[in-house]
């Protein structure tokens, strides 16, 4: 496996970090990213005390910020191009965050929908040229909760009336469009993304939101799985020889999604963030 990178952003706690002990201790070549260095040197120190072997690199950006994910782009870019033959095997966009207030990024966009969803959107955007060449997949970290709610396609931050569950709900159904639009456009060019759905995880996701979402949080994490549990069904479909079939993943089974995961509205959803991005659409693989 050292010859296939696997790059996987929110990567030095929780499933991010569970999942890239794994898949080094598997022999992948891993890339990880988070936004403290300190935090960063703290978990490839953890990973290679279980696997001393390991190929493991760590790169440090703020992904709520698009000029950091263009950064960390060209970063992963010259790292493909010197290990790895230009190839990208696996991009696991996994970095994710619950806030309890209406709060926006340095862009003008709501964090939420800023780094669970439109920082994948642009991350992937610009590896797409090493992904197609490395014929690879996209995985995203997925939620049950994306069900039951729709893109409020008027007012997509939710400027006028937030709530901080129904912004979380939304983002995690971008997610699903996205991988639904990516699928649409490049499962020919050899690329495949997934949703996969860790469940209800011991992180300390909700810990930073503060507010009434930390509250709500400090009741339901105890009765969350290990995040190392979690990391198996990223690791399966990583490990498969071929491309699994399915869409949306838990506990390496293929479930059940929302009706409104539909290439109409992957594809409203792809015009609306390549707006946002200041990118281009079809321009993707002449990069």
């Amino acid at each position: 496996m050292s010859d296939k990178t696997v790059v996987i952003t929110g990567a030095t706690s929780g499933i991010g970090l569970e999942t890239a002990a794994l898949l080094a201790k598997e022999g992948f070549r891993v890339i990880g990213i988070g936004r403290s260095g300190e935090r960063c040197h703290a978990a490839r120190k953890y990973i290679l005390e279980a696997a001393p072997e390991a190929d493991v690199a760590y790169l440090t950006a703020d992904l709520y910020h698009q000029r950091e994910v263009l950064r960390v782009a060209l970063e992963i870019h010259d790292i493909l191009a010197e290990k790895g033959n230009g190839e990208l095997f696996a991009l696991i966009n996994n970095a994710g965050c619950a806030q309890s207030y209406y709060t926006t990024s340095e862009d003008g966009i709501e964090r939420q929908f800023a780094l669970n969803y439109l920082a994948a959107f642009l991350l992937t955007h610009k590896l797409l040229p090493d992904l197609i060449k490395g014929r690879g997949r996209v995985i995203m970290t997925g939620s049950e909760s994306h069900k039951g709610i729709r893109v409020h396609w008027d007012d997509i931050m939710l400027t006028h009336r937030y709530h901080p569950l129904t912004a979380y709900k939304q983002s995690k159904l971008c997610g699903m469009l996205l991988a639904k639009g990516l699928n649409d456009r490049y499962a020919g060019m050899g690329i495949r993304a997934f949703v996969v759905d860790p469940g209800l995880v011991k992180t300390d996701i909700g810990d930073k939101a503060g507010g009434i979402v930390k509250i709500v949080w400090h009741f339901r994490k105890p009765f969350g799985i290990s995040p190392a549990v979690s990391a198996q069904t990223y690791g399966w479909i990583c490990r498969q020889e071929t491309h699994p079939a399915g869409l949306y993943y838990c506990k390496c089974q293929p479930c059940k999604y929302s009706r409104e995961v539909t290439g109409q509205n992957a594809d409203r959803l792809f015009q609306l963030s390549h707006c946002l991005c200041g990118t281009e659409q079809n321009s993707e693989v002449a990069q």
